[in-house]
């Protein structure tokens, strides 16, 4: 016999919580039902009831109907994070130490940054070139990171990749100035670079404070071979993100400047308001074990204008806000 009951409930997981009441029709014959086993009034069956005790009475079906068909109905309970877009990760919120007190431009400090997604991968040529239809790089090769780009050239592409997506661009390519509230791809803040770099770590590298085991996780002047490789060929940080140090050096979206950690807002820093320079970060293939370090900063000329000239060791990733 149905009766238009059907539960579903699966809370332990952040899944859909999803509760059908019962039909008036079905209630009423579940009742009767229920009246005749002698379930009804105190919990347990009549046949259970200690000897001699009192029966429980029965209301009648019109004083019951009418108050459970008046019951809401249960919202469905979402807890599940937004699933991150194909190969992006997501950054949860979270506060870390951003800096490196061994270096003079970067010293420790506390920093909260929102949730972001954030590419797993660099951005490879075949990807560059599908969108822009060309490709600058040097070092040819589909699957190997774009390179040769300017930090111009990288916002330029972060607004196409959103327009193809259907996504709001974040960036005005006659001011440069980013829109953070864009629903596009955008490049990295120095401090959203950092947090997913580390990884929740708090030593030099994202895993551990010797360069020892850096050869299994970036490709660095001691095993890169002279040139770039393709991306993902090494291991990933614990968070899935692959190429974070070594490969190429990886754009930011903030202007450089070499105290403004002295300065920087606790929540969401977004570097100075102006500047000659853009930050870039991770290291590259012809660049020593040093540079790769989780903290450490190193700044280029952006390349606003068109006859500028991109080096064959700066590349980058794009993330999204996830909020």
């Amino acid at each position: 016999m149905k009766f238009g009951m059907n539960i579903e409930l699966d809370l332990t997981e952040g899944r859909r919580w999803n509760r059908s009441l019962p039909t008036v029709q079905g209630l009423g014959a579940l009742l009767a039902l229920l009246s005749t086993a002698g379930w009804l009034g105190c919990g347990k069956p009549a046949e259970t009831q200690e000897a001699g005790g009192p029966k429980p009475e029965t209301q009648p079906m019109t004083a019951l109907t009418p108050a459970i068909s008046k019951e809401p109905a249960t919202k469905p309970v979402d807890v599940t994070p937004p699933a991150a877009p194909a190969d992006m990760v997501l950054m949860a919120r979270g506060t870390f130490t951003m800096g490196d007190k061994d270096e003079v431009d970067a010293a420790p400090h506390e920093v909260t940054v929102s949730p972001f997604f954030i590419d797993k991968n660099l951005v490879t040529q075949q990807q560059y070139e599908k969108a822009m239809g060309d490709n600058p790089s040097r070092w040819k090769g589909e699957k190997n990171p774009v390179e040769q780009v300017r930090w111009s050239d990288a916002v330029r592409y972060c607004n196409k990749r959103s327009e193809l997506e259907g996504l709001e661009p974040c960036y005005d390519l006659k001011t440069w100035a980013c829109r953070f509230e864009a629903t596009g791809y955008r490049l990295p803040t120095e401090a959203e670079w950092e947090y997913a770099c580390r990884a929740g770590t708090t030593t030099r590298y994202f895993f551990g404070d010797s360069p020892a085991k850096l050869g299994t996780y970036a490709w660095f002047d001691k095993n890169a071979g002279g040139r770039p490789r393709p991306v993902g060929q090494k291991q990933p940080n614990s968070w899935g993100l692959y190429d974070m140090s070594g490969n190429v050096w990886q754009w930011c979206n903030d202007f450089y400047q070499v105290d403004y950690y002295a300065t920087s807002p606790k929540e969401d820093p977004r570097g100075p308001e102006s500047g000659d320079k853009k930050v870039v970060r991770g290291g590259a293939w012809r660049f020593g074990a040093e540079t790769c370090k989780s903290g450490y900063r190193y700044n280029e000329s952006p390349g606003y204008a068109d006859v500028c000239f991109g080096y064959d060791i700066y590349g980058f990733r794009c993330v999204r806000k996830a909020k």
